[in-house]
């Protein structure tokens, strides 16, 4: 693979800046340039591994033939699992696996340079600072308890079956549950109108903890599996056009 090219880090700044880079490439692998690591990933290849490099980039190669390997290796196959599994939860287990090398990686630096407890609990606390690469990719980054709770005092103040659009400054579309098909003015009706929001592609129900996405030109909701879309990918759209609106605007 990699063997160590590149300056190999000795300080906790240095271990940092490292995790940094290899975080920034893997997140990069399973959000922005997803398709095209779903592509190297061939179930019909021999064993692949998942690579964060330090200049936020990635790869997607054979483990290192050296036994034992200079650096920590990350998960060994993910490509046998990929046709087995709803693409994002084969992402979501990627991404597991990731957080898990990136955390060996870094304190396999820290070991070798005889980082003691205070340099070993300063390096967690700036690694526990970012978001993990499981909570960037599944779009559930938690937040502060004090930031959480603000937030849920205007959301709330909404159904519960909708998540509050948000403002124009940051728009993204993805909603993760469909809203009930009428506003409060049937009052005895609620219950049977929360469960009649159904999927634009496959016309099924709305499932508890599905993924859904809205289309904002003809508003109609869908299957995150329906039309191809993780919550990786939707936090990277900005207007979300479904299969059907994408079709008549080409034809137009």
């Amino acid at each position: 693979m990699e063997g160590i090219p590149h300056p190999i880090p000795r300080t906790v700044e240095e271990v940092f800046s490292d995790f940094q880079g290899r975080r920034a490439g893997l997140i990069k692998a399973l959000t922005t340039d997803v398709e095209k690591f779903y592509q190297q990933c061939d179930p019909e290849k021999e064993n692949l591994c998942l690579y964060g490099l330090p200049t936020e980039t990635w790869e997607v190669n054979l483990p290192v033939e050296e036994v034992p390997p200079e650096l920590p290796e990350p998960a060994l196959g993910i490509n046998f699992a990929r046709d087995g599994m709803q693409d994002k939860d084969w992402l979501s287990l990627v991404a597991v696996h990731s957080d898990s090398w990136l955390l060996a990686v870094a304190f396999y630096f820290g070991a070798r340079f005889g980082f003691g407890k205070n340099e070993r609990k300063r390096l967690f606390h700036l690694i526990n600072e970012l978001p993990t690469i499981f909570e960037v990719v599944t779009g559930n980054i938690k937040q502060p308890k004090d930031q959480s709770a603000a937030n849920n005092n205007s959301s709330r103040s909404k159904s519960s079956g909708k998540v509050s659009r948000p403002s124009e400054k940051e728009a993204k579309p993805v909603k993760m549950s469909p809203p009930p098909k009428e506003e409060d003015e049937s009052g005895d009706e609620e219950e049977d109108d929360e469960q009649g929001a159904t999927c634009g592609a496959c016309g099924e129900s709305y499932g508890g903890d599905e993924f859904w996405i809205c289309c904002d030109i003809c508003e109609r909701w869908f299957h995150g599996k329906c039309v191809k879309i993780t919550p990786a990918k939707a936090e990277h759209i900005k207007q979300y056009k479904c299969p059907g609106c994408s079709s008549k605007r080409a034809r137009v």
